[in-house]
């Protein structure tokens, strides 16, 4: 421990707690008295909470979970967080208390507040997941649909690299901590909804002007629209315990498997299981999909969960998920990773989707490094310690 100072550690994946404030300006003072409702790219908001009474201003949440209007399969709230991180313009429509319609287009730099937070995320480690009876049941936790009984599972959670699992006891990480959100500095609130002393998890906020795209954006799953979110936190070595509690490894961390109907367990496995030995990314052969029988209709393009494949210009790499989705959907088998399979009932039953992404919580991980070795990220101590309770 005398050789090592601080380890960075994070995780990336699905997140559904996930939602922005924003203040929105749609046109001079005077021009409107408030606001009844709202919308960005079709997808709903909630104007407020402060009503901003004829400032032309309008305040606004926004759930990560939120489907659009129009395309309430593939778009939603996630997409648009990502679409406007990423530079977008992007349309934003209201109905004034007196009853007009207004649009406008706004880009992230003409919001003059723009934070993200979430009630709740960076879970340690997560479940994973299994249709138990004969069917396909839609859930969030698939892409098609979970199919059963017993015939693929699906998982979330980045093992040995997850924050929570490297600070069991939150000796380091507390309400005030430092944190990157999505690429941004941001802060440790407290603890999240539905939180445990078993199944931790965090309230975090993050300025969204300084994110980047390619740690976070709008999932497409089997139910509705999700949100993809990253975050890394520092831990500093400040004794033995924490120390120790640094070198877990994948399989020394438990994954449940559970029943998709009713979330009991059904069989226990570990994240050994998900990525050692694993391939973490995905691998496209151009050739093959360029003589693929089926290209008028691409079943990949169609259920791509992070929407990074088309046919035409083959994955881009800054948004794909490397879920491994598509190594299932392609009939061709234009598409090869080792997802590995879980014991379940002495049987080996395939891992056909992950809703976590390694290779981005990795890099988020050695970003995180960097800042702190350039001095640009300072660490923080907490304020106050985190209750779980029971």
């Amino acid at each position: 421990p005398k050789d090592v100072d601080v380890v960075t550690t994070a995780t990336c994946g699905v997140m559904s707690g996930t939602a922005a404030i924003l203040s929105i300006p749609i046109e001079g003072p005077g021009k409107f008295k408030g606001v009844q409702e709202i919308s960005l790219n079709d997808v709903p908001a909630f104007p407020g909470p402060c009503p901003n009474e004829n400032l032309g201003i309008v305040e606004a949440i926004l759930y990560g979970t939120t489907p659009s209007k129009k395309d309430p399969k593939r778009y939603g709230g996630g997409h648009v967080f990502y679409d406007l991180v990423s530079g977008k313009s992007i349309k934003v429509k209201i109905k004034t208390n007196e009853g007009d319609v207004i649009e406008a287009a706004i880009g992230l730099k003409d919001l003059e507040f723009a934070r993200m937070f979430t009630t709740r995320a960076c879970f340690k480690n997560y479940l994973a997941m299994i249709n138990t009876k004969p069917g396909v049941i839609e859930t969030i936790f698939s892409v098609q649909g979970l199919k059963g009984p017993y015939r693929e599972v699906t998982v979330s959670g980045c093992g040995e690299l997850n924050p929570l699992e490297n600070d069991r006891y939150l000796k380091t990480i507390g309400i005030g901590t430092k944190i990157l959100l999505n690429g941004a500095i941001g802060y440790i609130m407290g603890k999240g909804t539905r939180s445990s002393s078993k199944k931790p998890n965090l309230t975090l906020s993050g300025d969204m002007q300084a994110m980047k795209p390619e740690f976070m954006g709008g999932v497409i799953t089997g139910h509705t629209p999700d949100c993809m979110t990253s975050v890394a936190i520092p831990i500093p070595v400040v004794d033995e315990e924490i120390f120790e509690n640094l070198k877990i490894q994948d399989e020394q961390i438990e994954l449940p498997v559970v029943d998709i109907h009713d979330r009991s367990p059904i069989a226990k496995a570990n994240y050994g299981n998900v990525w050692q030995g694993k391939d973490l990314k995905i691998i496209f052969n151009e050739k093959v999909c360029a003589s693929c029988t089926f290209r008028e209709k691409c079943f990949v393009e169609e259920i791509c969960p992070s929407a990074s494949f088309k046919k035409d210009k083959g994955i881009d790499s800054k948004k794909c998920f490397n879920c491994g989705a598509c190594v299932f959907a392609c009939p061709e088998h234009a598409f090869q990773a080792n997802l590995g399979t879980i014991k379940i009932h002495d049987r080996e039953v395939p891992i056909t989707l992950r809703q976590s992404n390694r290779i981005r919580a990795e890099k988020l991980a050695s970003e995180l490094k960097s800042l702190i070795y350039e001095g640009y990220f300072t660490l923080t101590p907490k304020v106050a310690d985190i209750n779980l309770g029971r």
